[in-house]
């Protein structure tokens, strides 16, 4: 565990947005919203590299190696943005200064829109250990299991207001209460909830009542 460093008190459980919520909210506002708002959750292909991926570091521990304190599954939070979850591994530096180290599924090649909500996801872990330990945390790592190679991402002052709208965003769908519409695009093809949100019959039924409404418009 974190010791001998100043940590602010968790966030009460009921108030508190988990982390992962903001990779889905990232990912897809209405996935967020099904699983954060609905509770709903399913399994595929992808959830469960995912989950393989992470059975290791799931098992709290300690060890220290190369003059660097590593813990495993390390619970951390944020009081001042309501934040709360795990993460995967913390290398502390012998000064005490953390470095989050992301565990992913598939190789570092991966790009664009997933590799920046995997950015955000660990630029929130960041900001977490900050007010946990009082030390800033200036970088981070993602650990891709397939290629066993990391990306070093730095922890920058875009990205640091990319996790504040973030949480913005998720404590606003939270309070709305209700499904966002779907994208219907290329992210829903590796979407495990795709069944249960039907965003192609739901985009269907959209066009066609906006079909309809455009003939009444011009038969008045």
């Amino acid at each position: 565990m974190i010791s001998n460093q100043p940590a602010a008190s968790p966030p009460d459980d009921d108030a508190a947005i988990p982390l992962s919520a903001l990779q889905h909210w990232c990912y897809c506002p209405r996935q967020c919203a099904l699983i954060h708002v609905e509770q709903a959750f399913a399994e595929n292909v992808f959830t469960l590299r995912g989950q393989a991926v992470h059975k290791r570091v799931d098992e709290p521990g300690v060890e220290v190696r190369a003059g660097l304190r590593i813990e495993r599954a390390l619970p951390i939070w944020s009081e001042r943005l309501g934040l709360i979850g795990k993460a995967d591994v913390v290398e502390f530096e012998p000064d005490g200064t953390p470095y989050p180290v992301e565990y992913k599924h598939g190789t570092r090649r991966k790009a664009g829109f997933i590799a920046a909500c995997d950015e955000l996801q660990l630029a929130a872990q960041a900001l977490c250990l900050e007010e946990m330990t009082g030390r800033p945390v200036e970088e981070g790592a993602l650990f891709y299991a397939s290629s066993k190679r990391r990306r070093i991402v730095a922890i920058t002052p875009a990205l640091r207001a990319q996790v504040e709208q973030a949480v913005a965003g998720v404590r606003a769908l939270i309070a709305a209460g209700r499904l966002p519409p779907p994208v219907n695009d290329e992210r829903c093809r590796a979407c495990s909830l795709v069944d249960l949100c039907q965003p192609q019959a739901i985009a269907a039924h959209e066009a066609q009542a906006d079909l309809c409404r455009h003939l009444f418009d011009a038969g008045d």
